[in-house]
């Protein structure tokens, strides 16, 4: 619960947005993929976890949320400070939703060869967008972000998303009791891709407490250099000050052109219009299925397609 100014603030918003941004975060549908799992025994269930249904269209609205409202609790965030973070597209289009109902500003550090999709949304919502060296990618655009904070700590409330407990903290508190209640508890296998690994520390550690029969997959690209945006190869990337890599029981690596197919199939076989990091997810899933005489598998699918339809591959035969 916000206090003080923070809460006059939220205040104002809900009076103007009606029920407001933030309580239209979570509740996401679980989706039956049927077709993915076809030839799978009938007793072995295959899900997706469709996260685009939130306000700003991803996953990262929970982290963003927790984030914000943690900041404003705790007063390092005000209407006199810029939020600043680095982001390949997502998280940033989640902070810049939420402030922009909240009346505050933002300021991201973006790796250039964003999607133009992203990049045109970001300057839409009216976020402040400073474009980082393609090469250097998500790796870069934390380092200039957070070399920014250290110039001008007056100015910015620096969210640091990679090393901020309050991401994986928004994951426990949401998207894991969430999970365990539309499986009725019979979930065998979640599979959630690694990016700033937010997600799978945070539902990682309820269902070790809750559902501890439950395996934890984590996805991550099969090589450093790769097109799976939102995904990062951890052995050749810094390490997020929030992972815990006691947690995932397995990780599965992923090829792009596997992720590529999968998400053309998921478009022309199901109508599902899913990104690319939600397409390496079903690849893992379906692998993890395959392996298994009953179970219940769920793929986390962080966003759809809407944001990569720029993309070259959906041409692809």
């Amino acid at each position: 619960m916000v206090t003080g100014s923070a809460t006059r603030i939220a205040a104002q918003v809900v009076r103007a947005s009606g029920e407001g941004a933030f309580t239209r975060i979570g509740g996401t549908p679980l989706l039956r993929l049927e077709r993915v799992a076809a030839g799978l025994p009938p007793s072995v269930a295959l899900y997706g976890k469709a996260e685009w249904y939130n306000p700003s269209g991803s996953v990262k609205d929970r982290p963003a949320a927790t984030i914000i409202r943690q900041a404003l609790q705790d007063g390092s965030l005000t209407p006199n400070r810029t939020l600043l973070d680095s982001s390949s597209g997502n998280m940033g289009i989640a902070y810049a939703t939420l402030c922009a109902a909240l009346g505050l500003r933002v300021q991201l550090m973006v790796p250039a060869n964003a999607s133009p999709e992203r990049l045109a949304i970001l300057h839409a919502l009216g976020a402040g967008v400073t474009l980082t060296d393609p090469l250097e990618g998500a790796d870069g655009a934390r380092q200039v972000a957070a070399e920014e904070a250290a110039h001008y700590p007056e100015r910015y409330f620096f969210a640091n998303q990679y090393d901020n407990d309050a991401n994986w903290q928004s994951h426990y508190e949401t998207t894991a009791p969430e999970l365990v209640r539309q499986t009725g508890g019979r979930m065998t296998h979640l599979v959630v891709g690694m990016g700033t690994t937010g997600t799978v520390v945070g539902v990682g550690r309820y269902l070790r407490e809750t559902l501890p029969h439950a395996r934890l997959v984590a996805v991550q690209p099969d090589a450093p250099l790769h097109g799976l945006e939102g995904l990062k190869h951890l052995a050749s990337s810094p390490k997020p000050g929030i992972y815990d890599p006691q947690l995932p029981h397995e990780i599965v690596e992923v090829r792009t052109e596997s992720a590529y197919a999968m998400a053309r199939t998921l478009a022309r076989q199901d109508g599902l219009l899913v990104g690319v990091s939600a397409a390496a997810a079903v690849v893992a899933a379906r692998q993890v299925a395959e392996q298994l005489d009953e179970g219940v598998v769920v793929a986390l699918l962080p966003d759809s397609g809407l944001k990569y339809l720029s993309e070259a591959f959906w041409s692809a035969v």
